[in-house]
């Protein structure tokens, strides 16, 4: 495994790179407006939303060059409001999910909800990724908020992008146990049930329990009944189910940051779904490269960009620190 943090602008340090020599990219952008990370040129304090937009899909532009074209892109994003002061934000700035902006951006009003997030999928879907999806990530310990005329903001953005029609997505490797009562519904004997009569007006056949309707039932060879999928193939219950689009993952902190970093609970999945074992992952803006350490884990190739000199040493030897991992989701068929 190889674990490469380029130091520099973002935009810059991918240039560098082959094009398609990356199977996926998970990152957390600098949010508009929101902290200044000590490095001239960051994207993040722009003087209008419209050039922060412009930034990003600049880079995201060249994300999609070095991608594979069944690559993805997965981008955490949260909003901000509009406020008349220069006020700073809590220093826990993802543990706080109603940022404030500095200033009141042009063509906003006070309180605004400035949509950053909507935003910019959609200036990324304007040029040319396809927008698949929009992740709801819930904080389970998010901080209160001191308003009284709106509720608090306990969630932000994933979006799932991809570079073409047909990518890469092992669905398997992130699904979820099923509820007990589904599987043992599942598991039932339909035909030798009497069912129910608790439902009138059904010609006096009794209510069985339903199973999913795939290709209906056919015979196999032995003149069983059997359960078939659309392709034929037999219907096999099993414990678990596809991932769903809301992931509560609590924030954490890391003791050599002064911010609470990019969950490793909510880059997990994004990893495992975009990304073979043995694939590469990227991270233009790695801050202090949560992302390469849970590539690392999950026996995946990281590249990291990161334009504080600080930070991408902070990364380096985290990355170096952590050791490489078994993991490799629900499907570990590949795993020697």
């Amino acid at each position: 495994m190889a674990e490469i943090i380029l130091t520099g602008d973002a935009l810059e340090q991918l240039r560098k790179l082959p094009p398609e020599s990356v199977h996926t990219c998970v990152t957390s952008p600098p949010y508009y407006n929101l902290r200044d990370y000590g490095a001239a040129g960051q994207i993040g304090n722009e003087a209008s939303v419209e050039e922060y937009l412009q930034s990003l899909v600049s880079v995201f532009r060249e994300v999609r060059r070095v991608l594979r074209a069944d690559g993805t892109l997965w981008v955490n994003m949260g909003d901000s409001y509009a406020t008349r002061s220069g006020s700073q934000p809590p220093p826990n700035t993802r543990n706080s999910c109603g940022h404030t902006a500095k200033h009141t951006p042009r063509g906003y009003k006070y309180k605004d909800l400035i949509g950053v997030p909507w935003q910019l999928a959609f200036a990324l879907r304007a040029d040319g990724w396809y927008l698949r999806q929009d992740i709801i990530w819930n904080k389970s310990n998010c901080m209160p908020e001191s308003v009284r005329d709106r509720c608090t903001k306990s969630h932000e953005y994933i979006f799932l992008l991809s570079k073409s029609e047909r990518y890469f997505f092992d669905a398997a490797a992130i699904s979820e146990p099923i509820a007990g009562a589904s599987t043992k519904r599942y598991m039932q004997n339909i035909e030798k049930q009497s069912g129910s009569f608790k439902q009138p007006n059904r010609d006096g056949r009794p209510m069985k329990a339903a199973l999913p309707r795939f290709g209906g039932e056919k015979y196999g060879t032995d003149q069983t009944k059997e359960t078939r999928t659309k392709s034929g193939k037999t219907y096999v219950p099993t414990p678990r189910r596809n991932k769903r689009d809301v992931w509560t993952v609590g924030t954490s902190g890391f003791r050599g940051a002064h911010f609470a970093v990019f969950p490793e609970k909510l880059i997990e999945p994004c990893i495992l779904a975009g990304s073979p074992l043995g694939g590469t992952v990227l991270d233009p803006f790695a801050g202090s490269g949560t992302t390469g350490v849970v590539a690392k884990r999950l026996r995946r190739d990281f590249i990291g960009c990161e334009i504080n000199p600080d930070y991408a040493q902070m990364a380096t030897e985290r990355i170096f620190d952590t050791p490489q991992g078994g993991q490799c989701g629900n499907n570990c068929k590949n795993d020697g």
